[in-house]
């Protein structure tokens, strides 16, 4: 397969840098456990798998060319980063109520003070690994972005000869392939945050922005034209 594959690797890596809403899932999830973090991002390498099958058999072609499907994929995608942002927010607010609670009732530290999803392991519950998944799933497959990249960018570097189906889907799973290790890289960044997210005021704080950050993206993905 002759392609540029030193373009092909520059465009992907910007893709990855330039920050998203699959980059706060993965950031916000690792902070809770390191565990959940990695859970998240192959969760959204999952979602790619699903517009890189869609791509080669020509499905994102028809969804592209059809302005009810795409729009309709945008506002689920839009809906659902409003839902974890709304989710982030509850969170903080009964949060801060449990520990006031706490205070006035006695003198102890309520459980909750320490972060959300923290424990003495790094490895995070069942229950705590499929969120993480399904956030980092559904994020990226309801992304029209994404299914535009796979569309739109990917094609350019397909060769002229040859199974444009098979050649879409090598350079598709190159890509996952980079955006696991660039994921799991950054996992191990954002987990060593978890100890000054453990005060509650930070926390309280970190969980108020990201859930109104997720708001924003959402509605700039629906209102988007």
């Amino acid at each position: 397969m002759s392609v540029d594959l030193v373009g092909f690797l520059g465009v992907v890596l910007v893709a990855y840098v330039v920050p998203g809403p699959d980059f706060l899932v993965v950031v916000r999830s690792a902070t809770e456990s390191p565990g959940k973090g990695r859970a998240a991002a192959l969760g959204a390498q999952a979602g790619l798998c699903i517009h890189m099958i869609a791509a080669a058999a020509g499905l994102s072609l028809i969804a592209a060319r059809s302005p009810v499907v795409y729009d309709a994929i945008k506002l689920l995608g839009a809906a659902y980063l409003v839902y974890l942002g709304i989710r982030a927010i509850l969170a903080a607010r009964r949060a801060t109520r449990a520990r006031r609670c706490a205070r006035r009732d006695a003198n102890v530290v309520p459980k909750d003070m320490a972060a959300p999803g923290q424990s003495a392991e790094n490895g995070p519950t069942r229950g705590q690994w499929r969120s993480g998944f399904a956030q980092g799933f559904f994020t990226n497959v309801l992304n029209p972005k994404a299914a535009l990249f796979f569309l739109s960018i990917l094609p350019q570097f397909v060769h002229g000869e040859g199974s444009a189906a098979r050649q879409i889907f090598l350079l598709g799973t190159l890509d996952i392939l980079i955006g696991v290790a660039y994921w799991f890289a950054l996992v191990a960044v954002a987990a060593r945050l978890r100890a000054l997210l453990a005060r509650p005021k930070i926390r309280h704080r970190w969980e108020l922005t990201t859930g109104w950050l997720f708001i924003a993206i959402g509605i700039g993905v629906a209102s988007a034209s």
